[in-house]
């Protein structure tokens, strides 16, 4: 059989020959303010590509990012992957304390940033002596005064933006580099090659996981910071799929607005994105009837969320589990069928593996219908962390997610929390998601928490924090709980915040949390 290296410059080869007039839109504030199509982007990410070398880019380089779902965004995704360089996608809802730290470790040697956040990057660019030039995206000024190493991407093209050849190294090179969120612990590398990446495109277009097609529209609310969004910055050009980048803006209003000017078919995001936009909807009596599918991620929904978002979009909701570790994609409850049990994130794709293990990593004799720590395996799943000294796996070559998981008679994974999240109380253990879950499903919760506080009797005890509507009873909220879970595991105190902290990926920050708690600035009383 032929020799055929799995790049990923070949998504957007494939797209640009075959569905070449397939547009990509780039909106802002939920209005079209560019669109081109993949002939044209591959055409402009080409050149581009042309530029950096001109530049003395060399191949395996790292070139980090600080940007938005826009087009530019994606076209430095495609022109730093098809010369064998490094994209390393930024966060810029982590501190620039942290940012710093992360080119310093990467080495980056270019920095791609929006215009909006180079007051951002001013605070960062002193730390990183490593870096050699910064491109930005949409300036439109040749040279930044004052710095002569800042270019704009647009004076860039004009100068040097010529074609080069894609591909030509191998498929175990390299491609992007993304960051944990940082919540359990500091932020750690994660770095993908164009084989991970390439397996895992074929894996989110299979019919049960992400499925998309050449007719669908799909607006893509996840960063692309966040775990190469999702991978469908690959997926979407390989199925020849319109896709629609959002920019920054994700509040309801923006989101509707463009969901109905494009034509949106499929929507993939957080759930808070979502409930923003059902609540806008709620407000102004509108609607989005081409929707037909959204897919959440991030953390668990409420059933009573998950029915709201249904009923109110007139869309099928997909759950799913993932992370960065898995290029993210993990489970996901199928496309073309009813979702699973209440809680549950599907099954998973072809191409990972799950197993269950005991705490000190034993594998349990049986797998379905009991809890145990989670553990996966697969090709585009983390062998080891960026300059990490030793691998991540156990013998048998499985990653541990630091989940808790039960998995049922069909095959759908539930997450059951964070195992650093348990709570010990009296030398017992209490799993503060079960807590969650029952209390989320109640119709005036929006957000659900449950952390510890020391105690000195019983060493730790849960302490219930909601964000929810003006009929948010907490009295209400832990009779829930009676008969459900033992009576030691309800908690005594019960907390009411305006507004839920979230972490830089949409989940719940219990870190935050915890902090804010243990100063008093969360004020909890006995229900």
């Amino acid at each position: 059989m032929q020799s055929f290296e799995l790049t990923v410059d070949k998504f957007l080869d494939h797209a640009a020959k075959w569905f070449g007039d397939h547009e990509v839109v780039w909106a802002e504030k939920g209005v079209s303010v560019a669109r081109l199509g993949y002939a044209a982007l591959r055409e402009r990410a080409n050149r581009l590509s042309g530029a950096l070398v001109a530049l003395d880019v060399r191949t395996g380089d790292r070139i980090g990012t600080l940007a938005w779902n826009t087009r530019d965004h994606l076209e430095v995704y495609y022109a730093v992957m098809g010369i064998g360089c490094v994209c390393h996608t930024l966060n810029p809802r982590l501190t620039p304390a942290q940012i710093a730290a992360m080119i310093n470790e990467a080495d980056d040697r270019i920095l791609a940033v929006a215009t909006d956040m180079m007051p951002l990057l001013a605070q960062i660019l002193p730390h990183c002596p490593g870096v050699r030039h910064v491109i930005e995206l949409d300036g439109d000024e040749a040279v930044k005064e004052g710095s002569d190493a800042t270019l704009s991407k647009q004076a860039l093209l004009a100068a040097h933006g010529t074609p080069v050849e894609w591909g030509g190294f191998e498929e175990n090179a390299p491609a992007g580099l993304c960051y944990t969120s940082g919540t359990t612990g500091r932020p750690k590398g994660v770095l993908y090659t164009h084989r991970s990446n390439y397996l895992h495109t074929l894996r989110a277009l299979q019919a049960d996981v992400v499925g998309l097609t050449g007719r669908d529209v799909l607006l893509l609310a996840v960063p692309m910071f966040h775990a190469n969004g999702w991978g469908l910055p690959f997926a979407a050009p390989a199925a020849g799929t319109k896709l629609v980048l959002p920019g920054r803006h994700l509040d309801g209003a923006s989101l509707a607005r463009i969901i109905r000017a494009e034509g949106v078919t499929v929507a993939v995001g957080v759930q808070t994105v979502w409930l923003g936009l059902v609540d806008h909807l709620d407000r102004t009596g509108e609607d989005v009837p081409s929707l037909e599918r959204v897919i959440i991620g991030g953390s668990n929904c409420p059933e009573a969320l998950l029915d709201r978002l249904q009923t109110r979009l007139g869309a099928r909701v997909q759950t799913s589990w993932g992370m960065t570790e898995l290029s993210p994609i993990g489970t996901m409850s199928p496309a073309s069928a009813a979702p699973g049990p209440s809680g549950s994130a599907g099954r998973p794709p072809l191409g990972l593996d799950l197993k269950l293990t005991d705490a000190d990593g034993a594998t349990l004799p049986i797998q379905r219908e009991a809890q145990g720590h989670l553990k996966v395996r697969g090709p585009s799943v983390l062998e080891r962390y960026l300059d990490a000294n030793a691998g991540s796996l156990d013998a048998e070559g499985y990653f541990d997610t630091g989940d808790l998981a039960t998995i049922d008679a069909s095959g759908n994974l539930t997450i059951c929390g964070r195992a650093k999240d348990l709570i010990k109380s009296g030398g017992e253990w209490i799993n503060p998601a079960e807590i969650e879950a029952i209390v989320g499903a109640h119709s005036s919760v929006r957000h659900v928490a449950v952390i510890a506080r020391a105690d000195p009797r019983w060493g730790e005890r849960p302490v219930l924090v909601v964000e929810g509507g003006p009929t948010v009873d907490a009295r209400t909220l832990l009779d829930l709980l009676r008969g459900k879970v033992a009576d030691w595991w309800i908690p005594d105190l019960v907390a009411t915040v305006a507004a839920m902290p979230l972490a830089s990926t949409g989940k719940i920050d219990k870190a935050r949390l915890r902090a804010d708690y243990d100063q008093g600035l969360i004020a909890a009383e006995k229900a």
